[in-house]
């Protein structure tokens, strides 16, 4: 009579991590208009006009203030495209990004 070997598989997955969350950073500047920023928050970040006018103050307040946080590439993505729209009506807007901690 055959022994009944009850081996019980188990499948090893990889553990995977949440890719690490960027900050993109509104630098302010003194020649960029109020106006444009705003537009550009609204346009780039999906912001209501409240929301931009309230980064946009901070960053004129503070020196710099974070906008979003997303996934590294999407963060540059949109710094790249919200920095050239200003870079392409003249103006020198800076957008960053960094780490979250």
């Amino acid at each position: 009579m055959p022994e009944n070997d009850s081996k019980t598989t188990t499948k090893v997955r990889p553990k995977t991590e949440r890719p690490r969350l960027h900050k993109v950073i509104l630098v302010n500047d003194d020649y960029t208009p109020r106006e444009f920023v705003v537009m550009v928050l609204k346009a780039f970040f999906s912001m209501s006009e409240d929301e931009a006018a309230k980064v946009m103050i901070t960053a004129h307040m503070k020196g710099v203030c974070v906008v979003a946080v997303y996934t590294a590439d999407v963060a540059e993505t949109k710094a790249t495209e919200a920095t050239d729209a200003g870079r392409g009506a003249g103006y020198p807007l800076l957008f960053t990004t960094e780490p979250e901690e």
